[in-house]
């Protein structure tokens, strides 16, 4: 091996030694080791920097920002609480989950689709009196077979798509994905519905009906803004840079006793109103 080789692997080995630690952050990490490469030679300067400014580093940003956009105006709540309803069976519940997964992780980051539905998933368990573990598992598998259908819908199928370009000039389009993919994701959602989910091993009697957010009472709180309060008129959203500052999060407010979290950033507080923190 020549020193460059050298320097490269104990490089790696370093990187993953501190990933692994998890004192420090990652992208520092990341960072760091690009920044000491740079220096120790291993990385030209003229490409140190290729990275970001690559299509599929600017694909992956973008969808972010969209997914962070329908999570932050609520459609997507309004959508499931419409759509999904505690009373189905397992097989219905697991296909209509399955297939507002599939489709979102088609078009957002299919890791943000599931952390988006999980919630809604959890609450109707909850109603239904069921181990949330039993649904889970199937709407992590909707929204990884939905991200195959598109191109964005995952990053591998992005990096693919630049690898071909570079090799033949022409990158795949955003549905060249879909005839496989697509046919893919209908094949094993309808598996995963109609039998599938039958062989997810079941968690003992003692905890099957237990609420799954038991172990959140102590994270999340709500504070009811009294009569006299000098915030009444206030957006939500206003709330949220002293929020931060103060290590709180703002998830939704209830007013009359409904649950606003989506579209709750645009409200105006009013006295009795319950902001949701956590």
């Amino acid at each position: 091996m020549t020193p460059e080789q050298i320097l490269l692997f104990a490089l790696f080995a370093a990187v993953f030694g501190l990933l692994l630690w998890g004192k420090y952050r990652y992208d520092l990490v990341a960072f760091g080791a690009l920044m000491l490469a740079v220096v120790l030679g291993v990385v030209d300067t003229k490409h140190a920097f290729d990275g970001f400014g690559h299509s599929a580093t600017l694909i992956v940003a973008l969808v972010l920002v969209v997914s962070a956009g329908l999570v932050r105006s609520g459609a997507v709540f309004l959508i499931t609480r419409t759509l999904v309803d505690a009373g189905r069976s397992m097989g219905a519940h697991i296909a209509i989950m399955g297939v507002i997964g599939g489709t979102l992780s088609a078009f957002m980051n299919n890791v943000a689709a599931l952390a988006l539905l999980m919630p809604v998933d959890i609450q109707t368990a909850r109603k239904a009196k069921r181990a949330a573990g039993l649904t889970l598992m199937p709407l992590s598998f909707a929204t990884i077979l939905g991200g195959m259908a598109t191109l964005i819908g995952t990053p591998p199928n992005i990096i693919i798509s630049t690898i071909r370009e570079d090799a033949l000039g022409e990158p795949f389009r955003m549905f060249d994905f879909a005839p496989v993919g697509g046919l893919t994701a209908i094949v094993g959602l309808a598996f995963v519905a109609l039998g599938g989910w039958r062989l997810i091993p079941r968690p003992d009697t003692a905890t099957d009906k237990a609420d799954p957010m038991d172990g959140y009472a102590d994270f999340v709180s709500e504070l009811v803004v009294p009569t006299e309060s000098k915030l009444i008129g206030t957006r939500v959203q206003d709330l949220y840079e002293e929020a931060e500052k103060n290590d709180v999060a703002i998830l939704g407010l209830i007013r009359d006793g409904k649950r606003r979290y989506g579209t709750a950033r645009t409200a105006q507080l009013a006295a009795q109103d319950a902001l949701v923190i956590e």
